[in-house]
């Protein structure tokens, strides 16, 4: 069974230049550097890692709204670059993205209703005159009540902004959606409403996700598999249940330390797994070339002189890794 979505060797470089007017040294930001995974119809891949490690910038080049350095992306097997104008056809229609930002991604001149029904204009989905009700029912499984389509975004909460970017995704009724953050922005218990709401539009419409987080006890909650990043490149892919009873990755394991515990006697026991040491740079300079070592070696409690000669790959099965420790 192939994949519903796939990208391989994914890289994205932003070039930048440093030094005076008499000696000038270009290199590249590798805020994507090689990464490789795979969603299945109907499965939630959650992402994973601390800021600035590139899980957003993943979605924005995949959608288009970045241009990417390098790597293939497949659809259904089929290699997205032998299908013409991907990015502008109605093919382009199949993935979404929900952004994290409920506020700054609504127009704030346009009303809900409009905001709601311009993928329906631009992929000319359904007749104009089917496109008011379309919208008026999208308002209502999303849970904002229809009769609020003449107002604008400011008249809403952040849960109900969310609410709308969700409804506008599903607007051209894609298969894929990329939630990038989509409740970090949002209180605790408006979570929880969003969540729920984004699982039950799961079963209901046969989507799939890549949800992009880094509160791993929501991606623990809705993640059928977690990938685990760290500045640009994955460390660590398994299913959920592996990721958090059985992590491999030194990484995964003080990310998972630093999560709550909600009973108050357990957290006190609990060992914690600081991280020691400089967090390497993501500037490559264009002398320096491929780096030669593990970006995480640096603060790795585990780490080998091999570490700092040679960058690990991701190895395995169901379960990936990339570390010399899990070497077969």
């Amino acid at each position: 069974m192939k994949p519903l979505f796939e990208i391989r060797d994914w890289k994205v470089y932003f070039p930048f230049t440093q030094g005076n007017l008499f000696h000038r040294v270009k290199g590249n930001i590798r805020a994507v550097d090689g990464v490789s995974f795979y969603v299945n119809s109907g499965e939630t891949f959650g992402l994973v890692g601390e800021s600035g490690c590139g899980k957003s910038t993943i979605a924005r080049s995949v959608l288009g709204l970045v241009k990417p350095t390098g790597g293939e992306m497949f659809w259904e097997g089929e290699d997205t670059r032998k299908i013409q104008d991907f990015h502008t056809t109605a093919f382009r229609r199949k993935l979404q993205m929900i952004f994290q930002d409920p506020y700054a991604s609504l127009n704030p001149r346009m009303t809900v209703g409009k905001i709601i029904a311009e993928p329906m204009n631009i992929f000319r989905l359904y007749p104009a005159s089917e496109r008011p009700l379309r919208v008026m029912q999208l308002m209502d499984r999303v849970g904002l009540n229809p009769c609020y389509l003449n107002r604008y975004p400011h008249e809403f909460s952040g849960g109900q902004r969310q609410r709308i970017g969700i409804a506008r995704a599903l607007a051209v009724q894609p298969q894929l959606i990329f939630c990038d953050e989509a409740v970090s922005a949002l209180d605790v218990s408006i979570q929880a409403q969003v969540v729920n709401l984004l699982e039950d539009l799961k079963e209901e419409l046969q989507l799939s996700y890549v949800f992009i987080a880094h509160d791993l006890s929501v991606v623990r909650h809705i993640s059928d598999r977690i990938g685990v990043m760290y500045l640009g490149r994955l460390v660590e892919v398994a299913p959920t249940r592996e990721i958090y009873e059985s992590p491999r990755h030194p990484y995964t394991r003080a990310l998972l330390s630093a999560v709550p515990i909600p009973d108050p006697v357990r957290q006190r026991e609990r060992q914690r797994q600081v991280l020691q040491g400089e967090i390497s740079s993501a500037e490559v300079l264009e002398k320096d070339g491929e780096p030669a070592r593990c970006a995480f070696a640096p603060r790795c409690p585990c780490a080998q002189e091999r570490c700092f000669r040679q960058q690990p790959v991701l190895k395995g099965e169901e379960h990936q890794v990339a570390c010399f420790l899990h070497d077969s």
